[in-house]
Order: C-alpha cells, then sequence, then structure tokens
C-alpha cells in the first residue's frame, strides 16, 4: 500500500513550487477586483481552478502517453525544474518586473492568465504524475484541489497586507528556485536515474 501521507506531502510540495509565484498573480487579481464597483472574487476562483485543472489533465495525459517509456528515461525530465532553479538563482540579482494586471475579470481572462503563468507546473507534473500509482495520482490530484482553494484563500488574504506581500515577494526569489532544485534533484534520485549513472 503506498504511504498516502508521504504522497500528500510531495503533492503539497509540487503544488507550492509550482504555484509560489501564481501568489504574486493572484494577489493582483484580487486587489483589482476589490477596486471595482461589484467585485466579480468568484470568477477569480472559478478561473484558478479551471486553469489548474487543465495543466493537471495536460501533464497526466502526456505521463500516460510516457508510459511504455522506461522510468530512467521519463526521470530525466527532472531536469528541467533542475534548469529553471539552476537558471533562477543565477538571475537573482536581477530585478523582476510586476505581472500584469488584466483589463477585465472574466473566467477566461484568468483562465489565461492561469495558463500563462503555469508552464513549469506540466515540466514539474509529468515526470511526478509518471512515477505515481493509481491510487497515488488520485490523492494528487485531489490534494491539488484542495491546495487551489488554499492558495486563492492565501491570495485574498495578502491583498489586504502589502507588506506580506513584499516580502513574500523577496522570499520568493530564493524559495522558489531552491525548490525546484530540491524538487529536480528528488525526480532524478525516485526516477533512477542518478543510480542508473553510478552503476555505470
Amino acid at each position: 500500500m503506498e504511504d498516502l501521507g508521504g504522497t500528500v506531502l510531495t503533492a503539497v510540495g509540487a503544488f507550492a513550487a509550482t504555484n509560489l509565484d501564481d501568489l504574486l498573480v493572484l494577489s493582483v487579481l484580487f486587489l483589482s477586483a476589490r477596486t471595482r464597483p461589484v467585485p466579480r472574487l468568484w470568477s477569480i476562483w472559478l478561473g484558478q481552478y479551471i486553469g489548474i485543472g487543465i495543466l493537471t489533465l495536460v501533464a497526466a495525459a502526456a505521463a500516460l502517453a510516457l508510459t511504455p517509456v522506461p522510468m530512467e528515461w521519463v526521470g530525466l525530465l527532472g531536469l528541467v525544474p533542475l534548469a529553471l532553479g539552476c537558471y533562477a538563482l543565477l538571475r537573482i540579482a536581477l530585478p523582476s518586473a510586476d505581472p500584469p494586471k488584466p483589463r477585465s475579470l472574466t473566467v477566461p481572462v484568468v483562465v489565461a492568465v492561469t495558463l500563462a503563468n503555469g508552464g513549469d507546473n506540466v515540466s514539474v507534473y509529468i515526470p511526478l504524475f509518471r512515477s505515481l500509482g493509481p491510487a497515488a495520482l488520485a490523492t494528487t490530484v485531489l490534494t491539488f484541489a484542495v491546495m487551489v482553494g488554499v492558495w486563492c484563500a492565501a491570495g485574498y488574504w495578502l491583498t489586504a497586507h502589502p507588506s506580506v506581500a513584499a516580502l513574500c515577494r523577496r522570499a520568493g526569489n530564493w524559495v522558489i528556485p531552491v525548490v525546484y532544485v530540491a524538487l529536480g534533484a528528488t525526480i532524478l534520485v525516485r526516477s533512477g536515474v542518478v543510480a542508473l549513472l553510478f552503476q555505470r
């Protein structure tokens, strides 16, 4: 039987690593909603769920398509988050632009923003999903659904605390790339790539 606690913790870590920067985007969306005569907060929540759902489905479909491929070869995809993290650490001294504010807060706009900000999600989720069994995959997807709600609630809360948002931005410069490097290394180890290299 698969370790339920370990599966949930892995899912939480993967979601947080690929969506930490999304907190800034959500904060901008909720801040924009607060300034409107009739806030459309529900559209942000729904758009976020749809966007993350699409990214998750794409990753799951890609992982399924890679089923005949040896796990060691699929594990090489762990080099993607590893490279992203290393690249971000090299560029950490450069100023980063704030995420753009959308013109309107319709569901399609929120979905588009989520998808545009989620390219790294797919690259991380594919090798993760490939290494999971059916029960662990279902647990991971359910955990992702819960985490979307947590993320939306956190993004809404951050709009009332500008100083906290600024702190998250500064900490995120280090946290995101470090977590990416750790996640990429974990995928390479779990897939057997590292063991295969040492055997040779």
